[in-house]
């Protein structure tokens, strides 16, 4: 499963995304959003809702080397946006999903 997900995405929008059950993950560019559920579930133990993807072109960059300018760009990346469902939550700093029963 760590071969879809890359890593957690923890940036100030990110941090303000989780108040709404959303959570970002940079994500192998092949996957798509049935086996980024299926990760997701499986890592944390957690029900997901729903997941939004977004590829993010490589920017490019130069550098001089010897006197010549040499051009490149940065790999392509994906990032998924994945919303859990009412009750669970992920410690992201820890690792671990917690899931709280409501009374209601």
């Amino acid at each position: 499963m760590w071969q879809i997900i890359k890593r957690p995405i923890i940036t100030e929008k990110a941090l303000k995304l989780q108040a709404q059950r959303q959570y970002v993950f940079e994500v192998d560019p092949r996957s798509n959003k049935i086996q980024i559920k299926q990760a997701i579930e499986k890592l944390f133990d957690v029900k997901v809702e729903g997941v939004r993807t977004v590829r993010v072109k490589g920017k490019k960059r130069s550098r001089f080397v010897r006197g010549h300018r040499i051009e490149g760009r940065l790999p392509l990346r994906k990032k998924a946006y994945v919303t859990l469902k009412e009750g669970y939550h992920i410690d992201l700093v820890e690792g671990e999903a917690v899931h709280t029963e409501s009374s209601s």
